[in-house]
C-alpha cells in the first residue's frame, strides 16, 4: 500500500477543519451540492463572490455590524437571537442559508427562503421607546439585504479580486435581489448607484444605541472554535476597516491594531490556502 500524500492529507484537514467551523462542529458539508438547475448559472457573478470563504468572512462581520446599527433589526436580535451563548451556530445557519440558495437546486433554495419566511412571521415586538418592529417589514428586509450585499461584495473585493468590473459588480447586485425579492424586502438595489443611494436614504433610520455598541464589541471579539486567532483577528480587522466611517464611530470601533497591509496580507494569503484545499470538492 502506498504511503498517504501528505499534501492532499493536508488539502483534506483544512477542507474538514473549515467545513466543521461553518457546520456547528459536523464536519459533513454545511449544505446541499452545487446545482446545475440553482437559481443562479455556474461562474456567475454571485457564485463567484458566495464561494469565497474569507470574503465572506470579512463581508459576514460587516455585515453584522452594519445590521446592528438598525433598531428593529437589532431589538429582533437581542429579543429572539441567543448569539452571545451560539454565535457559532447563528453564523453557521447563515452560511448554510445563503450556500443553498445560491448554489442548491432552485427547488432547495425557495424551500430554503419559505422556512425563513415563515420564521420572520414569529419575530416581532416593540422598541424600548413602544415602537413596534417585525422581522417581515419590507423596510428592515431591505436594510439587512443591502448591508448584506454591500459587504459581500466588499469583502471579495478586498480579499481575493479588486480588479472586478463594474458590469460583473451591477449583476451581482440584480442576481442577489432575487433572493432578496423573495424574502419581502422592499425596496431592493439592483446595481452599484441603487445600493448606493439606498444606503445614503436609510442611513437616518439608523442609531448608535449603547445596545448596538454591545453587540458589536462581543462581535468583534468573538473567537469561533475551530477558527485560528490570527485569521480571526485579521478577519475582523478587514471587516471594521471596510466599515463607512459614520458606522464605526456609532458603534465606538476603531482600526484594530493590526490593521491596513498586515491584516490584508494574512487575509489575501489565507485566501489563497483555502482556494487550494477547495479546488477538488
Amino acid at each position: 500500500m502506498a504511503p498517504p500524500d501528505p499534501i492532499e492529507f493536508l488539502r483534506q484537514q483544512i477542507v474538514g477543519s473549515v467545513r466543521a467551523t461553518f457546520n456547528e462542529g459536523n464536519a459533513d458539508p454545511p449544505s446541499r451540492p452545487p446545482s446545475d438547475d440553482a437559481l443562479f448559472e455556474r461562474d456567475s457573478p454571485i457564485r463567484q463572490v458566495h464561494a469565497d470563504i474569507v470574503g465572506m468572512m470579512v463581508g459576514g462581520i460587516r455585515g453584522l455590524f452594519l445590521q446592528m446599527l438598525h433598531p428593529h433589526a437589532l431589538q429582533g436580535v437581542l429579543d429572539f437571537s441567543n448569539f452571545r451563548e451560539d454565535m457559532r451556530g447563528r453564523l453557521s445557519r447563515t452560511a448554510r442559508f445563503i450556500a443553498d440558495t445560491t448554489f442548491a437546486h432552485r427547488d432547495d433554495a425557495m424551500a430554503a427562503i419559505g422556512r425563513v419566511n415563515r420564521i420572520h412571521t414569529k419575530i416581532n415586538g416593540t422598541l424600548p421607546d413602544g415602537t413596534p418592529y417585525s422581522a417581515t417589514d419590507p423596510g428592515t428586509l431591505a436594510w439587512v439585504h443591502v448591508a448584506e450585499a454591500t459587504s459581500f461584495l466588499a469583502g471579495y473585493m478586498r480579499v481575493t479580486r479588486p480588479d472586478m468590473p463594474g458590469y460583473e459588480q451591477d449583476e451581482y447586485y440584480r442576481q442577489f435581489a432575487v433572493i432578496a425579492r423573495a424574502l419581502n424586502a422592499d425596496p431592493v438595489p439592483t446595481s452599484r448607484r441603487e445600493a448606493e443611494v439606498l444606503f445614503r436614504e436609510m442611513r437616518g433610520e439608523l442609531r448608535g444605541s449603547v445596545e448596538a455598541r454591545e453587540v458589536a464589541q462581543f462581535v468583534a471579539n468573538v473567537r469561533p472554535e475551530g477558527t485560528p486567532p490570527a485569521l480571526q483577528i485579521a478577519i475582523v480587522s478587514e471587516a471594521i476597516s471596510l466599515l463607512p466611517p459614520f458606522a464605526r464611530s456609532m458603534l465606538a470601533l476603531e482600526r484594530p491594531v493590526m490593521g491596513g497591509i498586515p491584516a490584508r496580507a494574512a487575509t489575501w494569503g489565507v485566501g489563497r490556502t483555502l482556494r487550494w484545499a477547495f479546488r477538488q470538492t
